[in-house]
């Protein structure tokens, strides 16, 4: 069975919000008196060739400053910005979902009726604008940077997005950078000058150093900003500064210790204290440090620290609000550490009870478990973790109990169990099942955790790929049913519903969803998605892709206001809602999707939801000419699949490259494949059931496939008929519908057209009705050619279905151009006019490969237009006049291996 995998955050979107704490992401830190105008620097952001700005040094650098400087001189040039300061939270897909959203909202690109996502509306805008993401180097998730990296990859012309990181961002910048699309700015290049160094002392003191000191000191700090701030700190509070300059050396970490010490030690023991309490919170304002820090006036005293620039870096909001200089927080936090280990609980005791007091139940978790208060971290898990349990935030639960120490949780089995629920949708069954068994609940005397462990034990095993084992299980808990639990029980139910189903019995599939919405009685968001999700894969394997679709989008949605992109859902919902529009054709969006859902899914280890993800990436990749990340997502698969030991992941792996192999020509390798993925255990395993991954992948599919294209066809037909008749009786129309497009192809390639096109007419009649698109185009140009022989057929006729026709057109714009009959010349008089180069039978084997020409120039390291003049070159000595018959001459001629 594969199992619901939750993103983070249920919130709605950042409009919707009125909390201080997230609309201060959008403010850029104020300017403060000393900062230094960089003209140069700010002309090389605001001006270069590339439309991706990447700002990438150590701390201290000044990159914030720097790209405040950026956004501001586009602002006054009249071009809309929004500034995104990321953090470590903005790993939740969601959470940073709804940011983006907001920031498309500030910047004015999302029409309300448009129907469009955050990432579309910013492809899509034509009009000019720069995103701004500043601490980019505190995301990590693969999804979140997937949707970077998309953004970057598909900017429009009058788009510019910038980024400051600490390191480099894994946003495929070697192909931006190849395209002439990216700007870097280094450490190097951020250094101040001695002319800078110069400016900001002339701003920082009342008098300035002289010449001598001054270049010693530039020198000494090789223009590292943040040493210079600091070292002018420390110079404020030196009365010889000619010692000062003279002892001071070196420019790495120790240096900010040392001079943060400077001015540490020589602060008034009030601020001292006050700095080192507050040094835990992660924005500053009166009310929050009021809690650290009773019968001191804190709005005064942040004034007064903001007023004597003490490494506080403003953020605007409702109210005054502020953070600590990043250097600088992390030298306080390890002094308080070092100087008061006995205060770092209180004060994250006090820092929980005051978000506890403001209900922000996050928060207040994480400053209990931060501070090692585990007993307070477990009493405000007791009174929220069902609630968001119920809510399906199985990754925030999972990254709470991974923290807590195993014996916190002796003696409390139902956060035990809940802890369960989330390993399960986080860290993968293997791990959920060996956590199950170690708690001991079975052997409880309270039937609410016993109902549980009986709701739980089958979907593990269904998530382990053992499904027969997990039937059985299922069926004895069933029979305890109701147990009071309604999480258990309807999950529960939906677990035996889809077990059901792989098991070939839809029928009592549906009974048991039924059961399981009467069950829910509108409780639980994540029992909503999970039976709506498995609902619609019953749609799917009969047929009803129109239902199934409908059923995955609001599956997707459960546990959010409904939107337009369908993004903050969960990986099970939203891989298979990512299938669903991937077989409409719509490419775009199931990309856009996959680099939400892919992650989260292959990180968890649901064994169809990794073949469906990958496979659909793979195939992507090769439709847009992307061989290389086509063959790279199938090698993912296939070392997962052995990594966790599930040999049905492997073999799917194998079957998906065979028929990439196919596509690209290479009939030998793709049956040596076929030979390599036929294990006959599995394979007869899997025909006793009913898995989605293999609906229409499944061994005697793709060795019927092989030997239509390469071997007999004539031989295939009586096999491709007993496989018709038993998909027929099983009602699988998904099945039965790629198994006709087959007979068609076996036909034509016997020589009987006619037969061919009535049988390929017969299959197009359904797929029109239900709207299937690539599982027609998929099957090649060889359909495509057949397909408008019917078109033909249909449009020459007395009685033409509009629908039918109009299903007709879009396919064949679909597929672009076929293969002509006439393409190939009868003679080639005199052979090829004039020798192709190396290089040029280089490009002609990418080409028949399928690589597009951007890929082609990335692979070969030259630009589009020296591609475009190898491909005009080989057409002019081929004789060709097009890319299609150029390849066709090549291989007559045996130029190709």
């Amino acid at each position: 069975m594969s199992a619901p995998e939750p993103v983070n955050s249920t919130a709605p979107p950042l409009r919707a919000r009125n909390t201080v704490a997230l609309e201060t992401k959008f403010q850029a830190p104020a300017p403060v008196a000393s900062q230094v105008t960089r003209a140069e620097l700010c002309n090389a952001l605001c001006n270069g060739m590339g439309q991706l700005v990447l700002v990438r040094a150590p701390a201290g650098f000044g990159k914030t400053t720097a790209l405040v400087q950026a956004r501001e001189r586009l602002e006054r040039e009249g071009v809309p910005t929004v500034w995104l300061t990321l953090d470590r939270a903005d790993n939740d897909t969601s959470r940073f979902l709804s940011a983006l959203d907001e920031a498309v909202h500030r910047l004015g690109l999302n029409d309300a009726d448009a129907g469009r996502d955050a990432v579309q509306a910013l492809a899509q805008a034509d009009s000019p604008f720069a995103l701004f993401l500043d601490e980019f180097e505190s995301v990590h998730e693969a999804a979140v940077l997937g949707l970077v990296r998309e953004i970057a990859e598909h900017l429009p012309r009058r788009g510019r997005l910038f980024i400051g990181s600490r390191n480099l961002p894994m946003l495929g910048l070697a192909r931006l950078r190849v395209r002439g699309q990216l700007t870097e700015i280094e450490a190097d290049r951020l250094r101040f000058s001695l002319e800078d160094t110069t400016a900001f002392f002339d701003q920082r003191r009342a008098q300035a150093l002289n010449p001598d000191q001054l270049f010693r000191l530039h020198q000494k700090t090789e223009g590292w900003i943040a040493a210079l701030w600091l070292a002018s700190m420390a110079l404020d509070r030196h009365e010889n500064v000619a010692d000062f300059v003279e002892r001071f050396s070196g420019s790495d970490r120790a240096v900010a210790d040392y001079l943060a010490e400077e001015v540490l030690a020589r602060q008034p023991a009030p601020i001292r204290q006050f700095l080192l309490r507050t040094s835990l919170l992660r924005q500053l304002d009166a009310s929050v440090c009021a809690a650290l820090n009773p019968r001191t006036d804190c709005a005064a005293l942040l004034e007064q620290l903001d007023a004597d620039h003490l490494f506080l870096t403003p953020v605007a909001g409702e109210q005054r609000t502020w953070r600590y200089h990043s250097l600088f927080a992390g030298y306080l936090r390890a002094q308080l550490e070092r100087e008061r280990p006995d205060e770092v609980a209180r004060l994250h005791l006090a820092a929980s009870g005051w978000y506890e007091s403001h209900e922000r139940p996050v928060p207040a978790i994480d400053h209990a478990i931060e501070g090692g208060d585990f007993p307070h971290a477990m009493e405000l898990l007791d009174a929220n973790a069902e609630d968001f349990l119920e809510q399906g935030r199985m990754r925030l639960l999972g990254r709470w109990f991974h923290t807590l120490p195993a014996a916190q949780l002796r003696g409390h089995l139902r956060l035990q169990m809940i802890a369960v629920w989330a390993a399960s949708f986080t860290r993968g069954p293997w791990e959920a099942m060996e956590l199950l068994e170690r708690s001991g609940v079975d052997r409880s005397e309270d039937p609410l955790l016993r109902a549980h462990a009986d709701g739980m034990r089958p979907m593990l095993m269904a998530m382990q790929d053992r499904n027969d084992e997990a039937l059985i299980a299922g069926r004895a808990s069933l029979q305890r049913l109701p147990t009071g639990n309604h999480f258990a029980d309807s999950t529960l139910l939906n677990a035996m519903a889809y077990i059901s189903s792989v098991a070939g019995d839809p029928r009592e599939a549906l009974h048991l969803l039924d059961a399981a919405r009467r069950e829910q009685d509108g409780g639980s968001t994540f029992n909503r998605m999970y039976t709506e999700s498995t609902e619609g894969l019953v749609d799917l394997q009969q047929g009803r892709l129109r239902q199934a679709t409908a059923r995955f989008r609001l599956a997707v949605d459960a546990t959010h206001a409904v939107n337009y992109h369908h993004t903050h859902g969960n990986a099970w919902a939203g891989v298979l809602y990512t299938s669903a529009l991937y077989e409409a054709n719509q490419l775009a969006q199931a990309d856009h999707l996959l680099n939400v859902y892919l992650p989260l899914a292959r990180d968890v280890g649901l064994p169809d939801h990794m073949i469906l993800s990958h496979a659909m990436r793979s195939r992507i990749a090769y439709i847009h000419g992307d061989v290389d990340v086509a063959s790279h997502a199938l090698t993912e698969l296939e070392y997962l699949g052995n990594q966790r030991k599930l040999p049905r992941v492997v073999a799917a792996a194998k079957l998906e490259r065979a028929r990439l192999l196919m596509l690209q020509g290479h009939a030998s390798a793709a049956h040596d494949e076929l030979v390599r993925a036929d294990d006959p255990t599995l394979w007869a395993r899997e025909q006793q059931q009913r898995l989605l991954a293999h609906d229409i992948e499944y061994m005697a599919l793709a060795r019927l496939r092989w030997h239509v294209a390469h071997g007999d066809a004539a031989t295939s037909l009586p096999l491709l008929d007993a496989q018709i008749e038993t998909a027929s009786r099983a009602d699988r129309q998904r099945r039965l519908l790629v198994l006709r497009l087959l007979r068609a192809l076996a036909l034509q390639r016997s020589g009987d057209t006619p037969a061919a096109v009535a049988q390929v007419g017969v299959a197009l009649q359904f797929a029109s009705q239900e709207g299937f698109m690539r599982l027609v185009l998929d099957e090649g140009p060889a359909v495509g050619v057949l397909v408008q022989r019917y078109q033909a057929l249909h449009d020459s006729g007395q009685s033409r279905d509009p629908l039918l026709g109009d299903y007709l057109q879009r396919l064949l714009q679909a597929f672009g151009p076929l293969p002509a009959e006439t393409e190939l010349p009868g003679d080639l008089p005199g052979g090829v006019l004039e020798p192709l180069t190396r290089k040029e039978l280089r490009v002609l084997q990418l080409l028949v490969e399928g690589y597009s020409n951007n890929a082609m120039a990335e692979k070969l390291y030259v630009s589009d237009s020296t591609v475009r003049t190898h491909l005009r070159n080989i057409n002019m000595k081929l004789g060709a006049h097009s890319r299609t018959q150029a390849v066709a001459i090549a291989r007559r001629l045996g130029l190709l291996n």
